[in-house]
């Protein structure tokens, strides 16, 4: 199965020569910036909008970290169709600088435990959370596999039970795995009100707590549309001994298109 790309053209360049033009550039180092040591990460948060406006921060963060070969790619489905938890186990996935390999065995092995998942093409069709992540890591480490997953749910519990079975999988592994959440913040407000929000989810992230972050962004109407994905990653990072989190750039729609009337809100975070 091949699954092919649903938003090249749109979020990102269709063409080739293009994306990897853009998909460079968002991973330069910023000018005059230090050497760092690179970051061995056990997961990230890494945002999924348009390239124009959250590229710059998703490339922040990838060319900060010691990248693996293998990753489970978790995301929010944004469209009602397909399952709650939809996993795919086989095939790969295209975008215009090729195709990228499912890993199947990991995959197999996530379904085995954690029977929430269901094997589902219908959720990963239209959505673009794991498809804008690729194009980075084709450029980074172009012979990676990973494991798509898509959320559909917003119960604790299974964003719990997800976790606990990603991280009991992945410590099984004799390769290293880097677990990514996608996810954009806050949607459709004022920069002001956005960064404000942004900041108590964030302060959660950083925190390594899965459930407040759950909470504020429920009690809060913060419209992070992959707290699911967090919340579970976080779960799982935790339990695979994750000490501290760190947050590598933030920005805003508005930082691009000057409108501070009505933006989205991006963070890149890494988890060690």
């Amino acid at each position: 199965m091949i699954r092919e790309p649903a938003v090249a053209g749109r979020f990102y360049p269709s063409s080739p020569a293009q994306l990897e033009r853009d998909v460079r550039k968002f991973l330069a180092p910023e000018k005059d910036a230090a050497p760092a040591a690179p970051l061995h990460a056990i997961a990230c948060i890494l945002p999924h909008a348009g390239y124009m406006y959250s590229g710059a921060v998703a490339g922040a963060v990838l060319v900060r970290l010691a990248l693996p070969r293998r990753y489970i790619i978790l995301c929010p489905r944004h469209y009602p169709q397909g399952a709650p938890l939809a996993i795919l186990s086989e095939g790969a996935w295209r975008t215009p600088l090729g195709d990228s390999s499912i890993d199947a065995p990991l995959a197999h092995a996530l379904a085995r435990a954690c029977p929430l998942l269901r094997e589902d093409e219908v959720a990963h069709a239209a959505e673009h959370a794991i498809e804008v992540q690729l194009p980075f890591l084709q450029q980074l480490t172009p012979d990676f596999r990973f494991v798509p997953i898509a959320l559909g749910t917003d119960r604790f519990q299974a964003f719990e039970d997800l976790g606990r079975a990603v991280a009991t999988v992945v410590a099984a592994q004799k390769e290293p795995v880097l677990l990514v959440a996608s996810s954009d913040m806050n949607h459709y407000e004022s920069d002001e009100i956005t960064r404000s929000k942004d900041a108590r989810a964030i302060d959660r992230i950083l925190a390594l707590d899965p459930r407040g972050l759950y909470d504020v962004v429920r009690r809060e109407n913060i419209t992070m549309c992959g707290y699911g994905p967090a919340t579970a990653m976080l779960v799982a990072a935790k339990q695979l001994g994750a000490t501290r989190a760190e947050l590598i750039r933030y920005a805003t729609s508005a930082d691009v298109s000057g409108d501070t009337s009505w933006c989205v809100g991006y963070a890149g975070i890494a988890v060690l």
